[in-house]
Formats: C-alpha cells, structure tokens, sequence
C-alpha cells in the first residue's frame, strides 16, 4: 500500500476487512448478497456499509484503491461496478479449527486512553503488522473500555508482533500485550482469585456475625442470672454434688454445679437469687451452714467477679454441647452436668434428675432432646454442597470499523 494515497489505504483496508476471513463468515448480510450474482457484489451496495461510506461515496476511488492492493483477496469485475471474494481464497468455515487459528492469530491490548478511536489505533498499527480485524471492547454502555483484540492474517505475524519493543506504548500510555491464550489463563487466574477471596470475605462476615451474636447472648445470659450465683470453700474431701442438692432441696433450686471432688471451692449456680436460698437454707439449720457436719464458707458473687464466673460456667456448658453434638447432649443442670459432664442417665456431677432445668438464653439453647441439632441429612448435605461456576460472559463481537 505504499502508492496508496491515505484514504485508499483506509478504503482497502475496510473492504478487505468486509471480505476477510474474521468478519466474512459471520457477515449474514453480505454472505446473502454472494448468493445473488456467483459471489459478485455491487459496489454501491458496499456503500451502505456506515464505515466505508464515512471514507468515500465515491465508487471510481474505491475500484482505484482495490486495484493497488497487493493482497489477492479481492477481484474486481470487467465493467469495475461490482467486487467478489478470489476462489482461490474460499471463505473458512467456521468450526474448532476456524476457532483455533482465530485465537492464535490474536493478541490482547490493554492500556488504551478510553477516547481513543478506532482511527488512532489503525494508526499505531500500521508497519506492525498485517491486521485482519480490531476489537474495540466495550462495556454494556457500549463504552469503550480501553482493551483491544487484534486478529493479523496469520498466526507468524501475531507472534512476531508479540517480541516487538515499539508496542510498549500508545501515547506515553504503558500498554499491557499478551497473547489471548495468555488473556484467557491470566483471566481464569483471576476469576479463580476473585472467588477465593469472596469465599473468604463471607466466611469472615459470617464469623464476625456469629460473634456478634454469641457476645449478645451472652450479655442477655448474664443479665439473666445476676444475683445467681453462690461460692463455696471448706474441707471438702468427702463431699460430691449431690450434696449440695441435698443441702438446698426446698430452698432453691441448683441448675449448675461447678466443682471437682477433693477440690477446696466451687460455685452454684441457681435458678433463681442465691441469697434467697442461702438464707432460707441457714434459717433452716439453726443459723448455721453445713455440709456433713464440716463448716463451709459461703460467699454471694457480686459485680465484675460474679460476670466472670458465670461467663466461664457458660462457655464451658457450650464446649461441652459442641463435644457432644451429633450424639446426644447433656443438659444444663441434669445428671451429666457438671465440669466435663458425665454419662447420660448416671449418677453426675450435675445433679438430680427431678430437680434439673434447661439453662439458655432467649435464643441460644444450649441442650438438645435428641432431636433438632443433629448433623443435616444426606440429601440435605448434597444440596448445601451443590454449586456451579456462572458461566463466562460473552464478549460482545464488534465490527472492524462500526
């Protein structure tokens, strides 16, 4: 195209873009003007394309510029009013192989200022290499996004486009250029990446929600049981907690025992003001409260120390309940209650079966009657398991020129 004037250049390029092998088997309109006249078109029927017409309306200059060009592509008809695709170049037909060569034939641009043209990239194009077709990417706004594909007539020339060093820059814009098998890989990549950090941003909100619920529950619980909570401290090698019950039975009812046999101290938890029971249970021995003739000192917790202890004396209720989940559960309060439970149906460490309650909150429980929590079924678990990939949206084809 050296003798070419600028817009012959321009016209050939457009046309030879028309009846290339990347815009050629897609081209519905124009693949049904080949099956009028034996693969002849008219050239004013080329007119109507927007981009040529935006080049010349002039028939004579694009005979002329067709008749410089060096490619082979096109023939031009005895009476120069009509132009066809040379037999010796038949139209490709689109299948895996079309796909193919397509793909190796291409390189990614991106780096684009988003006003750049299509006739500023041509440009920078030219001496670069044989170009068959430039995709300008937009987006839904049908906005240029500043990324290009550009197919060449052959898959040597991509890669010889590919080691050049003058296509670093558009502009004094640093450009990104790889091939489109590279795009698609560096793509999956961080589609990949995407997803693991999405996965991982909504476990970390679910977690942050599930704490935020579990430290309001446990305020809730707290409130709750204020004034509940009684220390205890003696010699106390001979005594279990069933004791205690004993000691407190119709004066307050005992949800919790926190005690170890042989240990010196321990608390109860009850349902109900502490003080009341120990006040009732003292009146009820004369003043004095023992257990097994040995003296006991008693003590109400209060304040700071009285939320530490119950804190304690639940989070230990609901690791117990975590253990056990799946295989039935103790109850807050029942005969496998205690420190570390105990087995279910035995003489605990918990305490008695007719005066045991349900300790929980007002929407955490922490028991189970083997029956809501239990592990998901299997058709339950394959459909919390089931999921699929959306699949890659479609890059929207856009015409050499439109």
């Amino acid at each position: 195209m050296a003798d070419m004037t600028p817009t012959e250049g321009k016209v050939v390029r457009q046309i030879e873009y028309y009846f290339g092998d990347h815009n050629l088997p897609r081209d519905k309109f124009l693949k049904e003007q080949l099956q009028l006249d034996d693969g002849w078109v008219k050239v004013d029927t080329m007119l109507q394309f927007n981009r040529l017409k935006s080049l010349t309306t002039d028939s004579a200059v694009i005979i002329g510029a067709l008749q410089k060009s060096k490619t082979g592509l096109l023939e031009i008809s005895e009476d120069k009013t009509k132009i066809r695709r040379s037999a010796e170049k038949p139209i490709p037909e689109i299948n895996e192989d079309y796909k193919d060569a397509m793909k190796n034939k291409s390189v990614y641009i991106k780096g684009f200022p988003l006003e750049t043209t299509l006739d500023e990239i041509l440009e920078w194009t030219t001496g670069k290499g044989q170009a068959e077709n430039i995709q300008m990417r937009r987006n839904l706004q049908r906005q240029f996004k500043g990324s290009v594909f550009l197919c060449f007539d052959t898959e040597e020339a991509a890669k010889a486009f590919l080691g050049r060093e003058d296509i670093k820059s558009f502009k004094d814009n640093e450009l990104l250029v790889l091939s489109r098998e590279a795009y698609h890989a560096k793509k999956a990549e961080e589609r990949k990446q995407h997803k693991a950090e999405s996965k991982a941003k909504a476990k970390h909100n679910k977690d942050e929600t599930e704490k935020q619920t579990e430290e309001k529950e446990m305020g809730l619980l707290l409130e709750e049981q204020t004034g509940c909570l009684l220390k205890f401290s003696g010699e106390l090698d001979q005594v279990s907690r069933e004791d205690f019950h004993t000691l407190f039975s119709g004066h307050g009812k005992i949800k919790w025992v926190d005690f170890t046999r042989g240990a010196k101290e321990g608390t109860l938890l009850f349902d109900g003001k502490a003080k009341e029971a120990l006040d009732k249970a003292t009146e009820a021995k004369g003043g004095t409260l023992q257990i097994k003739e040995d003296d006991v000192a008693w003590e109400l917790l209060e304040g700071d120390v009285e939320k530490e202890v119950l804190k304690k004396m639940i989070q230990a209720q609901q690791e117990s309940y975590t253990r056990t989940k799946g295989r039935g559960r103790e109850k807050f309060g029942g005969r496998g209650g205690g420190r570390g439970g105990g087995r279910r149906g035995g003489r605990g460490r918990g305490g008695r079966d007719q005066n045991r309650s349900h300790f929980q909150g007002k929407k955490t429980k922490f028991e189970d009657d083997n029956g809501d929590d239990g592990p998901p079924s299997p058709k339950k678990r394959a459909r919390e398991d089931a999921s699929a990939d959306a699949p890659e949206a479609k890059v929207t084809k856009t015409e050499n020129g439109s």
